[in-house]
């Protein structure tokens, strides 16, 4: 143990003594001498002391980089400078900004060569330096130099470095003291061009400042130097595009056409899009045909673009036209259209064209992802009698590698509730849980909804007590679920309850979760109750819908007599929200039932006008009150026989608008007032479960 001790000692002794020290020094001399370059023998000892090159051939030596490296900044890094020559100037400074070295090194050479006589930094050197900060994503430091740049007097800013300024501001979330620098720069008598003012734009554009950049093109035109570009023009209509301010996307349009500029395909595409959004099918289409009138080519974000607005809007031919026209005119379909294309087709029950495009996808070189089969299982699920084939098109997806996403467990499982199969629904949403998958709220909610209808609520119970558990909270539409099947079941106070739980719990209560409420009041004869809930509900800045006042309307039907039902369908036309077929197939139900005929007669000749069918309860109530009529009088009364005559009208009408076979009804029971269980109070539920 002594000898390992002293042994230590005379290591220390050793690497700490002066003689030591000096020979690591001459070491470190001696790598510098070795970069030496060494003396031409024809040289005489001025040349060699004459600089090695002209700016024409200046090429930064490699061994002072290595010695940076080496050495990183410091005494000997100095020596070295000396040793080889390199003159300090603004060339020397920019070159070894370039170098693969640390920031750190190039931050501490460049402050080294700030102090060096007869040298001053420039634009260059500064804007070098800052450059390589923004790459290693330093934009404190960034920052200080912009701003020490910008007080240096000697440092004159382009338009050029002003817009790289903008764009690096923008890119590190620094969007005010983009802004600052902006005018800062701007004051000091550098004017901004059309690409200063577009980095602007587009910083503020991708912050969502919408009204900023309209600000900013203003302060451009009138400063009569600067003029927008298609550049500028592209992000200002895009930016109108998102504030759906249309008749200004226009103008800007014709103005860009009016300086002669062509429109883009991009520029035409976002117009499209805003003029569907804004339901202006026409306005939309007439602006594609402008487009090709122009020579403006549509490319596939266009057809897109117009194959989803006319599907929303319902025009599945057109859309599909469009698709096929697309590949006439030699722009083949992606993956995105296809699946837009075959959600519509769905949704509007044509399957067999839907399966089509899906098998038309490898001949068009369209890989199917997981939304395409998202898609497909969807709309299968919605005809209903193709559901049994859902399985094997999930099996399908996996074999083909696809992965399925939260989303698709959601459709399997509302499709399998929806279908009566809630045990397989279940079983799903135990998978979900063994895969890893979040809980899904809207997966809960179509479980919650389906065993509610089934009358299982203490599974239904468990089941939101468990989302909650998993989650920490659950969502207002499956709270408006539990609260609408709690009122079903009579539990009344136990929907107050978790109404008010939501609250609480900071889960601020839609319109659905009003509407179900207001409906268990109004359910249990609790009609003030429900009136006040619905002034609550505006108080606190939630808009009652059309089931909101059907609900209302029902409950007033229903036990204040149709006489103050009369009175709230006739405010409802008053108001924004206009009564639907539901609100006057209740109050023509009461109507009848009340024996008013003669009121009955004339709201059905209003709703004749408006367009609006009469329901299966409505039909069965006008059966029932021809029988009453006759039974009041014998017919030769020319009133009641303009009565008896308008309710026979609307059987006739009824008759021909709802099909036998979908009744699984007979003739007979149509004349003897079919529909019996039926009663006006269900429809409203109806009504408020699809919503939900």
């Amino acid at each position: 143990m002594a000898r390992r001790a002293a042994r230590l000692l005379a290591i220390r002794a050793i690497s700490s003594s002066p003689c030591l020290a000096r020979r690591l020094k001459q070491t470190e001399n001696e790598i510098v001498q070795m970069f030496r370059p060494p003396a031409s023998r024809n040289e005489g000892p001025i040349a060699a002391m004459a600089p090695r090159y002209t700016n024409s051939v200046r090429v930064l030596d490699e061994r002072f980089i290595r010695i940076l490296k080496i050495f990183k900044w410091g005494p000997d890094a100095e020596k070295a400078l000396e040793v080889l020559m390199l003159r300090v100037d603004h060339w020397l400074v920019r070159e070894v900004m370039k170098t693969d070295v640390g920031v750190n090194v190039k931050m501490q050479f460049f402050r080294w060569a700030a102090k060096r006589r007869n040298y001053e930094h420039d634009t260059s050197t500064y804007m070098a330096l800052i450059r390589c900060l923004e790459v290693v994503e330093q934009y404190g430091e960034m920052w200080k130099m912009i701003q020490e740049m910008v007080r240096n007097p000697i440092c004159v800013v382009t338009p050029t470095e002003l817009s790289e300024i903008i764009r690096m501001l923008g890119n590190a979330k620094m969007i005010s003291k983009a802004i600052a620098i902006f005018y800062q720069i701007k004051v000091r008598k550098c004017q901004p061009t059309a690409q200063a003012y577009n980095s602007m734009i587009i910083m503020l554009m991708h912050e969502g400042q919408y009204e900023k950049v309209h600000e900013l093109y203003n302060e451009m035109s009138n400063e009569g130097h600067c003029f927008p570009d298609s550049v500028t023009y592209s992000a200002l209509i895009s930016a109108f595009c998102k504030l759906s301010r249309r008749d200004s996307a226009i103008q800007l349009l014709n103005e860009m056409k009016e300086n002669g500029m062509q429109p883009t395909a991009k520029i035409y595409t976002m117009l499209i899009a805003l003029f569907f959004k804004l339901d202006d099918v026409h306005g939309a289409l007439s602006l594609f045909e402008e487009m090709k009138y122009q020579y403006c080519r549509p490319d596939v974000f266009t057809y897109t673009e117009l194959i989803r607005g006319l599907g929303k809007s319902g025009r599945i031919d057109e859309a599909y036209h469009f698709f096929h026209e697309m590949q006439r005119e030699g722009c083949r379909p992606d993956t995105v259209v296809m699946n837009n294309m075959i959600n519509f087709l769905g949704k509007a029950g044509r399957l067999d064209d839907a399966m089509k495009l899906f098998h038309d996808m490898g001949n068009l070189r369209c890989i199917p992802n997981v939304v395409t089969y998202n898609t497909i299982m969807k709309a299968l699920f919605e005809t209903k009698s193709h559901a049994s084939e859902v399985p094997s098109w999930f099996e399908r997806m996996k074999g083909s590698g696809i992965a399925p996403s939260s989303f698709t467990y959601s459709i399997l499982i509302d499709g399998f509730c929806k279908t009566n199969r809630v045990e397989k629904a279940m079983m799903l949403l135990e998978e979900m849980d063994e895969k890893g998958f979040p809980p899904c709220p809207a997966a809960y909610c179509s479980l919650i909804d389906a065993l509610g209808k089934a009358k299982r609520y203490d599974l239904a119970c468990e089941l939101f007590q468990e989302l909650k558990e998993n989650c920490g909270s659950s969502s207002a539409r499956v709270y408006a679920v539990m609260i609408k099947h709690l009122g079903k079941a009579g539990r009344l106070d136990d929907a107050i309850n978790l109404f008010d739980e939501m609250n609480k719990l900071g889960c601020t209560p839609n319109v659905y979760a009003y509407n179900a409420l207001m409906s268990g009041l109004a359910r249990t004869g609790m009609l003030d109750e429900a009136l006040t809930t619905m002034r609550r509900m505006q108080e606190h800045g939630c808009i009652p819908d059309i089931n909101s006042y059907n609900i209302i309307l029902n409950g007033l039907a229903k036990t204040g007599g149709p006489h103050r039902a009369m009175e709230m369908l006739s405010n409802m036309k008053q108001s924004t929200i206009k009564p639907d077929a539901v609100s006057y197939n209740t109050v023509l139900s009461s109507l009848s039932h009340a024996g008013m005929f003669e009121e009955a007669a004339k709201l059905m000749k209003e709703m004749n006008v408006l367009g609006f069918e009469y329901d299966l309860i409505t039909y069965s109530s006008i059966l029932e009150a021809i029988g009453k009529i006759k039974s009041y009088a014998s017919g030769n009364s020319g009133e009641l026989y303009s009565i008896v005559k308008t309710l026979k009208t609307a059987i006739e009408r009824t008759k021909s608008y709802y099909s036998m076979e979908l009744l699984h009804d007979s003739p007979a029971s149509f004349e003897n007032g079919g529909f019996l269980g039926l009663s006006r109070y269900q429809t409203v539920d109806l009504a408020s479960e699809t919503d939900i």
